[in-house]
């Protein structure tokens, strides 16, 4: 990850204690956390200090890591592990993964951890490789949520093709959705593609269909945060009327994931279970006024209750295909 003339990652782990981009405090603080036991860790995952299928997976995997440093039941680690964001594919593997390595030994389990975090880079640099290749000189790029460096552990998923068009000479235009509740788009992708000198604007959810409408999107990538057996995609609420305009307007919508985020054991979308999170992230927004200073404030009607599901499902007929650390498939 690009941060002024320094190159981050979005979370790593060095001895027992794992280091992350506080993503909370994006884009108005840069701020890296620290976080030195595991019960730490996922409070960290369950607050969103850091997010993206990939980040999410690799903070699984160290928290795992941390419980057995610390000598926790194993098991009991991995559940309270598994139940911070329920929907993440990534999460999950990562998670068992370490734990089965925690059979071996401590070590064997860190350095499963650390394993699965550089598989992580290397996934989305390849991925970015391959979803180049989809992107012509000139396209109008339509973003939604959040799948950049700072929603894997380096690179991205839907913005590593992005990024390396834009290192290969390409001129490209990103429309990036800003992605309510939590305005993912607007805070998170926005900032990265600033901080890598992309052009791109922020856009309200609902442009969707009036960009494509006017002829001004060329091509829709997404993340995923699980794929079912089926093709079947759990992504960031919104994702699904997305792939519908695009269907509509004849637009390729492509979704960015490493092999990690398929799950063959869940067999379609109806299968995914999907987080529900808290009413407060409609109901209040938080930011600088012109002075700096930051401020939580209501922006809905006071006693209107709100609706919140992190995520929804889009069906495999929606998906153009799929851009993978193993290449394109439909």
């Amino acid at each position: 990850m690009k941060v002024g003339d320094r190159h981050y990652r979005t979370i790593w782990m060095e001895g027992a204690v794992v280091y992350m981009i506080d993503q909370n405090l994006l884009p108005f603080e840069f701020k890296v956390q620290s976080f030195k036991k595991r019960e730490a860790t996922c409070d960290a995952i369950r607050r969103m200090t850091v997010r993206g299928a990939g980040a999410i997976g690799a903070a699984a995997g160290f928290a795992m890591a941390q419980g057995l440093i610390a000598n926790e039941d194993p098991d009991v680690a991995r559940e309270r592990i598994r139940a911070t964001r329920p929907t993440a594919r990534d999460l999950f593997y990562a998670v068992d993964r370490v734990y089965e390595a925690g059979k071996i030994s401590v070590q064997a389990a860190i350095d499963e951890a650390q394993n699965l975090a550089n598989a992580n880079v290397e996934a989305a640099k390849k991925i970015g490789v391959y979803g180049d290749a989809l992107i012509k000189d000139g396209a109008r790029i339509l973003t939604h949520c959040n799948a950049g460096w700072l929603g894997f552990v380096d690179y991205g998923s839907a913005l590593s093709p992005v990024y390396t068009a834009h290192r290969n000479g390409k001129q490209i235009h990103v429309y990036a959705d800003e992605t309510r509740p939590r305005s993912q788009g607007a805070r998170l992708t926005a900032w990265e593609l600033s901080n890598e000198g992309v052009d791109h604007t922020i856009v309200p959810d609902n442009a969707g269909a009036f960009l494509m409408s006017a002829g001004m999107i060329d091509l829709v990538i997404t993340g995923a945060d699980r794929i079912a057996a089926n093709g079947d995609v759990a992504n960031k609420i919104g994702t699904c009327e997305k792939a519908i305009l695009a269907k509509y307007f004849g637009i390729p919508f492509f979704v960015a994931a490493p092999l990690s985020t398929f799950d063959h054991n869940t067999p379609d979308g109806s299968a995914i279970e999907i987080e529900q999170r808290s009413q407060d992230e409609v109901h209040y927004q938080t930011g600088p006024d012109d002075n700096g200073q930051m401020h939580t404030i209501r922006v809905t009607n006071p006693g209107s209750e709100a609706f919140n599901p992190a995520f929804d499902i889009t069906p495999a007929s929606l998906i153009t295909g799929f851009i993978t650390e193993k290449g394109i498939t439909n």
